[in-house]
């Protein structure tokens, strides 16, 4: 899509989006059992079909931190060294400060997963609701530091080989953006990637708002009625919740293409 139009296409999806409140309002779940696992101990990786298009919330649920409570842009001089999940040593945190970011878990699994090339024809992408330009900046300092395996970071993974060095990620909530991701993030990545909604999988911790009730209300395919698949983790990604989201992706997908309707041109 030539930039003029897209930037038309951000303003009016932000004009949409402007009657939403940037400030955070109270914790919405307090309790793992909300949008959670019932039983996250016999879940197993699901053999597919898989997303095109998984998108992650960053604070609180893809790492451990809340970008918006930091203040220093980490630097090459800030990375912390550790064990990468069995795959050797490497940035396992990054310092901000006094706070150290990491990945989750299942974070971690997810995307030594995708760089091993287990799930087929799927892409990464981030949607984060980041308050104010110097968490968006913390946010990607951090992604271009923290890595996937040693010597590879996570921006070289989901920027540098999804995306050809293009960075599709809608970070922040400045103007197009807005601190609704159904009426901003999510179109314009729906415009950005050509993924439709309904091959998308979206991760998000909900701790500031219902996120992924919100996406999956708004943001639906004409043809099917179908949007994102969403799963909620108030305590962060962990391997389990990594697991039902795949499985549950494609129980959903096998329910589509069983009506013969899902096979549609993006």
């Amino acid at each position: 899509m030539p930039t003029a139009a897209l930037l038309a296409r951000s303003a009016s999806l932000f004009a949409v989006a402007s009657a939403f409140q940037s400030s955070r309002p109270p914790l919405l779940f307090s309790s793992r059992s909300i949008g959670s696992i019932s039983n996250p101990s016999h879940l197993k990786m699901t053999t597919g079909p898989f997303p095109e298009l998984t998108v992650f919330d960053l604070d609180a649920c893809f790492w451990d931190q809340e970008m918006y409570t930091l203040s220093k842009i980490p630097d090459e001089s800030n990375v912390v060294k550790g064990d990468l999940n069995g795959r050797g040593e490497g940035v396992v945190g990054v310092m901000s400060g006094r706070s150290r970011i990491s990945l989750h878990k299942g974070s971690l699994l997810a995307l030594q997963s995708h760089l091993d090339g287990k799930y087929p024809e799927m892409k990464v992408c981030f949607a984060s609701s980041a308050d104010t330009p110097l968490a968006e900046q913390i946010g990607r300092a951090a992604l271009k530091l923290l890595e996937v395996v040693p010597g590879t970071t996570v921006w070289d993974l989901v920027v540098n080989r999804d995306w050809d060095g293009e960075d599709l990620n809608q970070i922040g909530r400045q103007p197009p953006l807005s601190a609704n991701k159904s009426a901003t993030h999510f179109p314009i990545l729906r415009e950005l990637t050509r993924v439709r909604y309904d091959r998308m999988l979206f991760f998000d911790d909900c701790q500031w708002g219902d996120h992924c009730g919100q996406v999956e209300r708004a943001c639906k395919e004409k043809e099917t009625g179908n949007g994102p698949v969403t799963i909620r983790t108030p305590f962060g990604l962990g391997t389990d919740e990594w697991a039902a989201g795949l499985e549950k992706y494609a129980k959903e997908y096998q329910q589509l293409d069983g009506a013969d309707n899902y096979n549609l041109r993006k």
